[in-house]
């Protein structure tokens, strides 16, 4: 699946006959699962106008998951941090004469934690267009298996879903 996602993103960049725009910005957000209190990260993306009102180009990014502290009697524990690297397909589509758009990144999240796999990456957004940029909310998703050990060292592995309700603002750069 991951040579899959490559392999469209490179054709997005063979297809796309002139440069339209790079977007570099940040953003911040509200974990959805449980083993995270927020978020924050680094935004990429290239895209090209490939019709009138949509754009199609290739994401990337860094989004870090602060890990979450747990209380107990006689002390806490400091869950692990956690962050994914997205490569993704980017689309957007704007509606005409408005300064509303819509776009979704959709590719596989690659893990910087040996504990957990990476997976499917999916980021849903409803956009603002402004002179300098674009401001969006969004729903960021990776879905993939992880692995841990609990108190007597012994390893439980299965199947979770990384989600957070994110704000960022990225800036275009032309």
């Amino acid at each position: 699946m991951k040579k899959f996602f490559l392999l469209t993103a490179f054709a997005a960049f063979g297809l796309a006959s002139a440069q339209e725009g790079f977007k570099l910005g940040a953003h911040i957000g509200a974990p959805t699962t449980g083993n995270s209190p927020f978020t924050l990260g680094l935004d990429a993306a290239y895209r090209w106008n490939i019709a009138k009102g949509f754009d199609l180009g290739v994401a990337t990014g860094y989004s870090h998951y602060i890990g979450k502290s747990y209380d107990y009697p006689g002390g806490s524990i400091k869950g692990d941090d956690f962050g994914f690297i997205p490569v993704a397909v980017s689309g957007k589509y704007s509606f005409n004469g408005a300064p509303i758009a819509v776009g979704l990144d959709l590719g596989y999240g690659i893990s910087t934690n040996s504990n957990v796999d990476g997976g499917l990456y999916a980021l849903p957004k409803f956009i603002y267009n402004m002179p300098t940029g674009e401001l969006y909310l969004g729903y960021q998703s990776i879905s993939g298996k992880y692995g841990r050990g609990y108190y007597d060292d012994r390893p439980v592995v299965g199947k979770e879903s990384v989600g957070a309700v994110i704000v960022g603002y990225n800036f275009y750069l032309k």
